[in-house]
């Protein structure tokens, strides 16, 4: 009895933080947290101003189609499409530019990780982890330091 219940403890953990992490999503999508550098410039990672939480890009795979859908959250701007994509799942993709990219960060996912996308065609970020952001989202300062 003692040891079912420490392991269904430890499971709940265990499933909480790959939420929080999102390492796993509820609805087979990846969103990429962003941050931006208040009264200050960026080097490389690093903001020698104020870190802040920025916009949230949600991106979601559909292998069978080829396609991206992406959409920024709580944006009134449109939401796009990226119809010609080497897709091997939600985690790692390709796609090739469209006009929609401009409302994007990237053309690529790869192990989870929105690839900076150096052709010019969607917009240049600095993201970091899901709970810092919304540390960060909560006026919780947590460094001065951008994951990529």
């Amino acid at each position: 009895m003692r040891l079912s219940i420490w392991l269904s403890g430890a499971l709940a953990v265990g499933a909480a933080l790959a939420v929080a992490s999102d390492r796993i999503t509820l609805q087979g999508e990846r969103t990429i947290y962003t941050v931006d550098c208040l009264a200050g410039v960026w080097h490389v990672t690093h903001c020698d101003g104020l870190l802040v939480a920025a916009d949230r890009f949600r991106f979601r795979a559909l292998k069978a189609h080829r396609e991206v859908l992406f959409w920024t959250v709580a944006a009134t701007e449109p939401s796009g499409k990226f119809s010609d994509c080497d897709v091997e799942d939600g985690r790692n993709w390709r796609c090739k530019p469209n006009p929609d990219a401009k409302f994007t960060i990237t053309l690529q996912m790869s192990k989870g990780n929105a690839v900076a996308d150096v052709t010019g065609h969607a917009q240049p970020f600095h993201a970091v982890e899901k709970w810092k952001w919304f540390l960060l989202k909560w006026g919780v300062h947590v460094g001065q330091d951008a994951d990529e």
